[in-house]
């Protein structure tokens, strides 16, 4: 008998002897690895010994219970779950989110502030100086979708940067303030808003879109 045919009939035997213990399998759970040979009702095969018959998958990882593996524990009690930590700063913001108007601050296509945009910024000085406890606001500046991406994005940028150098010549010092800008990419009106709208009208529309955001960024706790 060549190897083929002998190998042939080793496996036909095992099958067969497999399926003729197969009601001696154990009375655990079901079985759903792969480690054991299982019979119809998924419970794992034992020999005329007594012995899970094993698979060519087992490793000593995969031994289970009643198959030579350890015992389950019992009485054990569940484990629990550790309780999120409690937020560590402030219950409520020192103030709300303040949105500054680019047309009260710059002129068209500008970032120097104007005379009559100061006024505004002098406000969040006095808050500034207020909250002692606002340790990082963030300034952040936004363009509508007119023009380049690059250049909305410069323009979004310089305007943060000017409020910032505005609030730290009035004193607010440069570590508490954070400056970016996110160009056209964060527009708080919506396509269908401005649809059809060109020139002056499409610009007064598009008005909420050009704005310097400021907001807390870090605040922490007074006791």
């Amino acid at each position: 008998m060549n190897k083929t045919k002998l190998s042939i009939a080793i496996i036909s035997a095992a099958i067969s002897f497999g399926a003729s213990v197969s009601s001696m399998a154990h009375d655990s759970d079901p079985y759903s690895g792969d480690a054991y040979l299982i019979d119809q009702r998924g419970k794992v095969v034992r020999n005329a010994y007594d012995e899970c018959w094993r698979t060519g998958e087992w490793t000593p990882a995969k031994e289970i219970w009643g198959c030579g593996g350890p015992a389950p524990k019992k009485d054990e009690p569940a484990p629990v779950a550790e309780k999120p930590a409690e937020p560590s700063g402030p219950a409520k913001p020192a103030f709300e989110k303040i949105m500054l108007s680019a047309e009260a601050l710059f002129d068209t296509d500008k970032y120097v502030v104007k005379s009559e945009g100061k006024a505004s910024l002098d406000e969040l000085v006095s808050k500034m100086q207020q909250f002692p406890q606002v340790e990082l606001i963030l300034l952040t500046g936004h363009a509508d979708f007119r023009g380049s991406d690059k250049h909305n994005q410069t323009l979004s940028e310089n305007r943060a940067n000017a409020v910032k150098d505005y609030l730290v010549s009035k004193g607010v010092a440069a570590d508490r303030i954070q400056a970016e800008g996110k160009g056209e990419s964060e527009p708080v009106t919506k396509p269908e808003d401005c649809k059809g709208k060109k020139g002056a009208a499409l610009s007064a529309c598009l008005q909420p879109d050009r704005r310097v955001q400021v907001e807390i960024a870090v605040q922490r706790e007074v006791k």
